[in-house]
C-alpha cells in the first residue's frame, strides 16, 4: 500500500500495479493457488483484528446516522467473514482461465492461429460499504492473473485496511510481485476522479455502488467501466403457475435478504390467478414486515388489516431499487404485458417467471432483456458463488464485455497467438 499523503500518490499506486501486472500475467497456476491459500490463512489468523476494525467502522457509521441498509452491508459478522475466507479457498481451487485456448484454425498457407485467454492487466474496483469485497475482488483478479487496485468507501476504511494488510503480506511472501494488490483509499471526490482517469495504467474499472457513484464516474472516467449495477428485479406469476410454489418463490426472492441487488423489487401477477394468489401472498409478505405498494387491481384484492398497511403505487415505484422491505405489486393481463413492463422499468439484472407452461417460460426467457432470467426459481440465485464461479466482482447488467456475475473468465481478455514457418505476405 502506498502512502496517500505523497504528491501524485494515486498515479504511483497505479504505476506499481501496472508493473506488477506484467509479472502476474506469467505466473504459474500453482504459485497463484498457493498465494490465495496463504491469503485465506492470513485472513483467518487476523479475523479478530478484522472484526474489531469492522466494529469500529460500524459504530462510527451508526453515529453519523448512516442508513440502515448501508449499515447492514457494512457489518461483518463472524459467519460472513468465514464465508469470505471460504470463498478465497474456493477460487484457489477453480480452474485457471489464463492460457485457455478458445479457438484454433490453420490457414491454407500453414499459419496456425490460436485465440488464447489472457489477463486483462490492471483491474480496479470502487465499492461502497462492503468490506468483504476487498477479499472477493482480490482473489478473483489475482487468480485471473491481474494486478488489482481497491478503492473502498470512507465508512469501511478500517475494515478494508485490515483485510488488505493481512492479504498483502501473505501474497508477497508466497511469490506474488509487490504492487499486485493495492488499496487506494482517501482523498475524497477529487481522488476518485484522479483514479478514474488513470487510463495509462488501469485496463478496467468496476464500480459497485449506487447511482451517485455511477454518475460521478461517468462524469470523470477515461478508463473503461464495467458497472456492477443496481437490481430492480421482478417476479412474474403466470396464469399456469403452481400457486404454492409461486408464493414461496415470491417471498424468498423478496425477503431472504433485503439489501442485495438480486432481491425482488416488483411482483407481477397474471389477472387469471391474481384473486386466488394475491391475498395469501400479500398476507405472507406483510407478516414478514414488507410494505406493499399496489396498483389499482392489486389494491382491490388486498386483505383487510395488513400491517404494514399497503399504499398506492406511484409511477416511480416501478423503477425503484428499494434494498428494503418494500415491494411494488401489479396485476397484468398477459405474459406479453409482463415482459413489456419488465423491459420498460427493469434494470436488466434478474427476473423470474413461475409457470408450468414451458412455452411461456421460454418466451419469457428469450424476450426479457436481463442478465439472468429464471424459470421457477428465486432471483436470489444470481450470484457468482451460487453459479459455481467462486466469488464475484458483482453483477454486470451491461452487454460488453461481460454480463451477469463477473467471475474469473470475465476478468480476462484474449490474444491471438500465431505460429508460422517463414510465411511472407506477397
Amino acid at each position: 500500500m502506498t502512502d496517500n499523503a505523497k504528491p501524485n500518490w494515486m498515479e504511483e499506486i497505479c504505476r506499481e500495479a501496472r508493473e506488477a501486472s506484467y509479472r502476474m500475467a506469467v505466473l504459474e497456476t500453482a504459485v497463484k493457488n498457493a498465494a490465495l491459500e496463504a491469503m485465506a490463512d492470513a485472513l483467518e489468523a487476523k479475523s479478530g483484528e478484522i472484526l474489531q476494525a469492522n466494529r469500529e467502522d460500524a459504530a462510527a457509521a451508526e453515529k453519523k446516522g448512516v442508513a440502515a441498509q448501508l449499515l447492514d452491508r457494512l457489518r461483518l459478522t463472524e459467519a460472513k467473514l468465514e464465508g469470505t475466507i471460504r470463498g478465497v479457498r474456493e477460487v484457489a481451487a477453480l480452474p485457471d482461465p489464463v492460457g485457455e485456448e478458445l479457438e484454433r484454425t490453420e490457414r491454407p498457407n500453414g499459419l496456425v492461429i490460436r485465440r488464447v485467454r489472457v489477463p486483462l492487466g490492471v483491474v480496479a474496483i470502487v465499492y461502497e460499504a462492503r468490506p468483504e469485497v476487498s477479499a472477493d475482488a482480490s482473489c478473483l483478479a489475482l487468480k485471473a492473473g491481474n494486478a488489482v487496485i481497491l478503492r473502498g468507501s470512507s465508512i469501511a476504511r478500517r475494515s478494508d485496511r485490515a483485510i488488505v494488510a493481512a492479504a498483502s503480506r501473505a501474497l508477497e511472501s508466497s511469490g506474488l510481485p509487490p504492487g499486485a494488490l493495492q488499496l487506494a483509499s482517501g482523498g475524497g471526490h477529487e481522488a476518485l476522479g484522479d483514479f478514474a482517469s488513470q487510463e495509462r495504467y488501469i485496463d478496467l474499472l468496476i464500480p459497485r455502488g449506487g447511482e451517485g457513484l455511477k454518475a460521478a464516474l461517468l462524469e470523470a472516467a477515461t478508463v473503461p467501466l464495467l458497472f456492477a449495477a443496481a437490481g430492480n428485479c421482478h417476479v412474474y406469476i403466470d396464469s399456469a403457475a403452481d400457486l404454492e410454489m409461486a408464493g414461496e418463490i415470491a417471498v424468498n426472492s423478496k425477503t431472504q435478504k433485503y439489501a442485495v441487488c438480486n432481491a425482488a423489487e416488483t411482483l407481477l401477477v397474471h389477472a387469471a390467478v391474481a384473486p386466488a394468489f394475491l391475498p395469501r401472498v400479500m398476507a405472507a409478505l406483510a407478516g414478514k414486515g414488507v410494505e406493499l405498494r399496489l396498483d389499482r387491481r392489486a389494491r382491490s384484492l388486498a386483505p383487510a388489516g395488513l400491517d404494514p398497511a399497503p399504499v398506492d403505487a406511484a409511477e416511480s415505484d416501478w423503477e425503484t431499487e428499494y434494498l428494503a422491505p418494500i415491494l411494488a405489486v401489479g396485476v397484468v393481463d398477459s405474459l406479453e404485458s409482463a415482459i413489456a413492463h419488465i423491459n420498460r422499468y427493469g434494470s436488466h439484472h434478474s427476473e423470474t417467471i413461475v409457470t408450468a407452461d414451458e412455452a411461456a417460460a421460454r418466451t419469457f426467457q428469450k424476450s426479457v432483456d436481463s442478465a439472468a432470467v429464471f424459470w421457477n426459481a428465486s432471483t436470489r440465485f444470481t450470484d457468482g458463488n451460487r453459479f459455481g464461479m467462486g466469488a464475484e466482482m458483482g453483477i454486470s447488467t451491461q452487454k460488453l464485455h461481460a454480463r451477469g456475475p463477473i467471475g474469473l473468465r470475465e476478468l480476462c481478455s484474449y490474444k491471438f497467438v500465431i505460429d508460422g514457418t517463414g510465411q511472407l505476405v506477397t
